[in-house]
């Protein structure tokens, strides 16, 4: 079946830095920096970069974080649980946007 996503062109990445190489070199930078260790373990990172990619929808982030995770030692009862982590605050943010559409409806009250 063919899709618009192509896992190889996860390779391609840093290609994205060829025609602005400053803004290339700032965000792979910023990026490397972000997941060194800190007060976070490089594998809690690699967990919450993990629940983000699944937030964002991105497969490619999904792709390249599921075996950061493995290789950093989470396992998929880890992975799970954090992809869950997001989808509850994905889930209540639109939730609680409702609120929005309650205090709207209130005002137009017929």
């Amino acid at each position: 079946m063919e899709t618009y996503y192509n896992p190889e062109d996860l390779a391609k990445f840093p290609d994205m830095a060829k025609d602005a190489p400053e803004l290339g070199k700032a965000f792979f930078s910023y990026y490397g920096k972000v997941f060194e260790e800190g007060a976070l373990t490089a594998r809690e990172k690699s967990l919450i970069a993990l629940a983000v990619a699944h937030a964002v929808q991105c497969p490619y982030c999904i792709d390249a974080y599921t075996k950061d995770c493995l290789e950093k030692g989470s396992n998929k009862e880890q992975m799970t649980e954090a992809i869950h982590v997001a989808v509850a605050i994905r889930g209540g943010a639109s939730l609680v946007h409702g609120v929005q559409m309650r205090n709207s409806a209130d005002k137009i009250s017929f």
